[in-house]
């Protein structure tokens, strides 16, 4: 196992379902919901370590709820689980916060990369990503995701 320390990742991700499939009034229909599918996958140092095609909006709830509870001197831990995946099984996504730093982990990692990076890069990058993934997904799915942060 290579530890590599201060290195960059990079998220990717393209939706898979049909842009017909959700409107805003299926803010509260779950199974509606969970059909948003987008295949994910993280490159660390442009080695594949993450890919699969997960319920995009249930992954977006997930990263709007953990920025909500960053505040100026705390950083939560984030971690990501479908409703078929539960705790018991591990996140299928982590980031751990420790000291400045933080580590990216996944239970369904492609790659065995132990990478730790900098604790200001990668809550930007998540910052971003969560951005992005609401931008793309209101475009595409021609929905407003303020409707669905707290149905889903």
């Amino acid at each position: 196992m290579e530890i590599i320390i201060d290195n960059n990742f990079h998220f990717e991700y393209h939706f898979v379902s049909d842009k017909c499939i959700i409107s805003n009034k299926d803010r509260s229909d779950v199974p509606a919901v969970l059909a948003v599918d987008a295949m994910f996958s993280i490159k660390i140092n442009n080695t594949l370590y993450f890919e699969a095609e997960l319920p995009i909006l249930e992954f977006y709830k997930s990263l709007y709820k953990w920025q909500e509870r960053i505040t100026k001197d705390y950083i939560p831990e984030f971690h990501y689980y479908t409703i078929e995946h539960d705790e018991e099984e591990g996140a299928i996504l982590s980031v751990l916060p420790f000291s400045n730093k933080a580590r990216l982990e996944s239970i369904w990692s492609e790659a065995d990369i132990d990478n730790v990076f900098d604790l200001h890069y990668i809550v930007h990058e998540l910052l971003t990503l969560e951005s992005r993934l609401r931008e793309d997904m209101e475009e595409y799915y021609n929905i407003k995701l303020k409707y669905f942060t707290y149905t889903i």
